[in-house]
């Protein structure tokens, strides 16, 4: 068993893995989603807050007061945007410990159930923040806008988290009855 591992263990070489990181690709607009586009943009619009951020305070030496607020829900969306191109890509972090020991048919159907385990918590965790977000009445502290703007952003969020995890179970059984 321990040969099975050292084996794994040694399956890549390193060194060309790191190097294979620097390879340049075409780009193609087809290879990226709508939520991969999104969440760039909100991204640079975190970038640009937070450098005005720095700007105000190191530079004016007066911090604007919306700049930090905006920032943190920036973040919140982009946390959880991403988290939506990780369901996509099937990049979301998982124990494989388990999946070395078990055999190859064990661990496509463990693999399936955790994907539909997956899309359960996707589903009651939209269901939850958008009962959240309508709840919510109150306004941004800094900024005339109201904060359910944000549970909403992260209820759509869950909504195609569960669309992608689906679309990968569909992909699965599709691959199995092959």
């Amino acid at each position: 068993m321990s040969k099975r591992i050292d084996e794994l263990d040694d399956a890549v070489d390193p060194m060309l893995d790191f190097e294979s990181a620097f390879e340049s690709e075409e780009f193609r607009f087809g290879d990226y989603a709508i939520e991969d586009y999104f969440t760039l943009v909100i991204f640079w619009a975190l970038i640009f807050v937070v450098s005005l951020q720095f700007f105000t305070r190191y530079v004016l030496g007066d911090s604007t007061t919306w700049t930090e607020e905006i920032a943190r829900y920036l973040l919140i969306v982009v946390g959880f945007a991403g988290s939506a191109l990780a369901v996509r890509k099937g990049t979301h972090i998982m124990v494989e410990f388990f999946y070395r020991y078990m055999p190859g048919w064990l661990g496509k159907i463990v693999a399936g159930v955790a994907e539909g385990v997956s899309v359960g918590f996707y589903i009651a965790m939209a269901w939850v923040t958008y009962k959240l977000a309508d709840r919510t009445g109150s306004m941004m502290i800094s900024v005339d806008l109201p904060k359910n703007i944000i549970y909403f952003t992260v209820f759509a969020a869950f909504v195609v988290m569960a669309f992608r995890g689906i679309q990968r179970i569909v992909l699965r059984l599709r691959a199995a009855r092959q």
